[in-house]
């Protein structure tokens, strides 16, 4: 029989059996034949590769993450990812989708439609997140009916407002879940629950929403099993005791690994989804239960029935080890063809201009003053109490803390009591909305930073210490036309470019990894403490997230899911 590819002497990984045979490996038309020793002889191969005793495990598959998150185009994401081996993802475009609405998840899917990598999406659910923020797009049961008709639909993407599910019935939340499950009842949801347990975490499971990705804690993810909810987890919920939980107990079938979001010189230095992949692995897990949370449960959660295995019939997605350990990557196949050699790496071809023109124009904003940040106070009094944002390094959560600040001709003298300003302004010309809060923890001691990729809404977020670098930083994006720029003592230390929508580049992975690296470096030598700086500041904004968040609007508390005025 005529096959296109034989792999010979290779240890392949049986996802059924969770563990390595030894076995010759036959590819036809993309995708497995055969798998064994016996029968190797009957067969024609056009190519033949000697595995050499290498591991072959299938390609990782992500169902959880967001390109934006890694500020690159979708064809600069495939190229970064098909080199640690991940071969299909599920990503979530929500944020493109809170900037265009239904055309940015549609111009997402089309420029991903020609990528090594396989991209199934899911619909953003959640846009905006909340009503209590400006956003430039939104999407409605219409724009989910849309994307479903256009074919590489896998999920709807997270629930976010998981307050409104279980707290008001007639939210625009509960009528999308609602509106699912009547018109499209197969079709998987995804939710974003952060620590959420009994009734309130069993409600949401009752809505329809059965997965987790957010923040684990051992308690939380039993929870979660026993009520029949799928968990995702990320890198900062895989803690030493979450780790043993999945090791001592039967829930192989219950969770995988996700990656979410990844900084660009992340992904370029340190990997992808195999590098949780061979956390796990240094941090106890077997190899083979490792291996399988990153491509059986994953794709069986996604109803993937043609991927995450290596048996006859399914697609010839898959990598060759050296070290199972170690999980080194020496090679990958996509559909049986070699998209990557570790000795041998290509280099990227850069796509420019894929986004319509008005991509490029979506910041609507004159440049600012020194009084656009002055924080005033109209009442005659020389003090009051005010809320702040509390930063903690290991956690995009906050806190709400209480600072008496004293006031001097009508002005807040907050710069007195070591805090930060931290200012929002609505930024797709809709409503000139601005709101201000306040700073403390582990973050800037001096200069400012500013940013149009701020979670979920992207309008202008700037803080700082100082009112004229925040003023130099805000107005150097709003004149790129989207970015992040960190100033001291008048001068600009970096700045990353995001023309596209304000969120994304597309200059090469290799460039945009190197300015991120630079700009992360110069944040944290603004005293800034954080084991991911540019997510802390840039969901500062995200009113999802616990417990005390702003957005053009004003301060949000989360986990009541109402505004608070600044003042107490």
């Amino acid at each position: 029989m005529l096959v296109d590819l034989l792999i010979r002497d290779v240890r392949v990984f049986n996802s059924y059996r969770k563990k390595f045979i030894d076995a010759d490996v036959a590819v036809l038309e993309g995708k497995f034949l055969y798998i064994g020793k016996k029968d190797t002889d009957k067969l024609q191969p056009k190519s033949v590769l000697d595995g050499a005793g290498r591991y072959m495990v299938p390609g990782l598959i992500d169902i959880h993450l967001h390109i934006e998150s890694t500020m690159i185009t979708p064809s600069s994401f495939s190229y970064g990812i098909i080199q640690n081996g991940v071969t299909t993802i599920v990503p979530e475009p929500h944020e493109m989708a809170n900037v265009f609405g239904v055309d940015g998840v549609k111009s997402m899917m089309k420029a991903s439609a020609d990528c090594a990598v396989d991209m199934f999406y899911g619909i953003p659910s959640s846009v905006p997140a909340t009503s209590m923020e400006t956003t430039g797009g939104e999407i409605d049961i219409q724009d989910i009916d849309e994307l479903m008709l256009s074919g590489n639909i896998q999920c709807l993407g997270e629930i976010m407002n998981y307050y409104d599910v279980i707290s008001a019935p007639d939210s625009k939340t509960n009528r999308i879940l609602a509106h699912v499950r009547q018109a499209y009842p197969n079709l998987i949801v995804e939710g974003h629950v952060p620590k959420l347990l009994d009734l309130e975490l069993q409600r949401m499971i009752y809505a329809g929403v059965d997965s987790d990705h957010t923040h684990q804690t051992v308690e939380g993810m039993e929870q979660r099993i026993n009520a029949g909810m799928f968990v995702e987890l990320q890198e900062k919920s895989m803690t030493q005791e979450i780790i043993n939980y999945v090791i001592e107990n039967d829930v192989t079938e219950h969770f995988c690994f996700v990656t979410d979001d990844v900084m660009a010189d992340k992904l370029l230095e340190e990997g992808h989804l195999n590098q949780l992949v061979q956390k796990a692995i240094h941090m106890g897990m077997q190899p083979e239960q490792a291996i399988y949370a990153a491509t059986a449960a994953p794709a069986k959660r996604m109803q993937m029935k043609d991927r995450g295995l290596i048996a006859p019939g399914k697609i010839a997605d898959f990598i060759l080890l050296d070290d199972l350990h170690g999980f080194s990557i020496q090679e990958v196949f996509k559909r049986g063809q070699q998209v990557y050699e570790k000795d041998a790496v290509k280099e990227q071809i850069v796509l420019e201009r894929q986004f319509p023109s008005s991509y490029y124009e979506s910041i609507k904003l004159e440049e600012l003053k020194p009084d656009d940040f002055l924080l005033l106070n109209e009442k005659e009094e020389s003090d009051a109490l005010y809320r702040v944002m509390e930063i903690k390094d290991g956690s995009t959560f906050t806190t709400e803390r209480h600072v008496r600040l004293a006031i001097e001709a009508g002005q807040v003298k907050w710069q007195e009591e070591g805090l930060a300003l931290v200012m929002t302004a609505e930024r797709y010309g809709k409503n000139g909305n601005r709101a201000f809060g306040l700073l403390t923890g582990d973050m800037l001691k001096e200069g400012a930073i500013a940013t149009t990729y701020s979670h979920d809404n992207h309008n202008l977020l700037v803080i700082g210490r100082d009112i004229e670098d925040m003023v130099l930083a805000a107005n150097e994006v709003i004149r790129q036309q989207g970015g992040i720029c960190c100033v001291k003592d008048g001068e600009i230390l970096s700045l990353v470019q995001l023309p596209v929508g304000g969120i994304l580049s597309e200059a090469p992975l290799k460039e945009v990894a190197a300015q991120v690296s630079d700009l992360t470096k110069s944040i944290k030598s603004l005293g800034y403490k954080h084991y991911n700086v540019l997510m802390s500041i840039s969901t500062l904004s995200l009113p999802v997230s616990p417990a005390l968040k702003l957005t053009d609007h004003g301060y949000i508390r989360v986990n009541e899911g109402n505004m608070v005025p600044l003042r107490v």
